[in-house]
């Protein structure tokens, strides 16, 4: 079983969020965001540690409010940069180098499954870097600074990115050693690996899995979870008083 190191960046302004926290610390359903996309790994066997970056200036707010919960699993903090690929440059300088995979993972992209996690792990095993993915299914229209639309864009083979995205440790550390002969913007760590000359392989993953950027995706992220907790309800629910039981 490959061991894969998990960076969480968490250091972002959560400028289109709005309000007093910041995204990853607003509660979901009873726990902080960033909590309910840590734990996806930190229990896992085939997960070294789970890296959470984050902005400086939050530290002392974060120990206050969730040292409790980093305490006792599998969780190291991490300063971040001014940039999304600082603050994960700083993690992976932290990874051991018998580490064999590297997933990068949205602090607030809380609604992944096992079974996801599974697949792009395995799929990153096999091929040395993969990603989860959907189709893009809604028509694309470009469009220009007065909001006309300019053009249709066809979405035949289109893919919208999701995490984790999981590398072989030495594939990303190149990429990154690299990065600044990469032309901006740069949106994911996919497409560094990819300007590095390496493969990368899409994993259908799912539409619930999506980044919380605004308060509806806070809510609709909640309704999720609290439809998951009824389906797992109903399956321990037992056997009704009218149901014969054999003991």
């Amino acid at each position: 079983m490959p061991s894969v190191a998990v960076v969480i960046p968490a250091a972002g302004m959560s400028s289109r969020f709005g309000g007093v926290e910041k995204k990853p610390f607003v509660s979901l359903d009873g726990r902080p965001v960033w909590q309910r996309s840590a734990e996806l790994f930190w229990k896992r066997p085939d997960v070294s540690r789970v890296y959470l970056v984050l902005a400086p200036g939050d530290r002392d707010e974060f120990r206050e409010r969730f040292g409790h919960l980093v305490a006792f699993n599998n969780v190291e903090l991490v300063d971040g940069g001014a940039e999304r690929f600082e603050s994960v440059a700083n993690a992976l300088a932290r990874v051991p180098a018998d580490v064999d995979l590297v997933a990068v993972h949205d602090a607030v992209r809380p609604l992944g499954t096992p079974a996801l996690i599974d697949a792009v792990f395995a799929a990153a095993a096999g091929h040395g870097a993969a990603l989860l993915a959907v189709p893009v299914a809604d028509t694309l229209k470009q469009v220009d600074a007065a909001n006309r639309v300019t053009g249709t864009t066809p979405r035949t083979g289109l893919w919208q990115a999701q995490t984790p995205q999981v590398f072989r440790r030495d594939w990303l550390l190149d990429a990154y050693a690299k990065r600044a002969t990469v032309a901006p913007p740069v949106t994911d760590d996919a497409q560094l690996v990819e300007a590095a000359g390496y493969p990368v392989v899409v994993v259908p993953g799912a539409a619930t899995n999506f980044k919380i950027t605004t308060k509806d995706d806070l809510a609709l992220a909640e309704l999720i979870l609290k439809s998951r907790a009824v389906v797992r309800e109903s399956d321990w629910a037992g056997p009704r008083f009218d149901d014969e039981v054999k003991w």
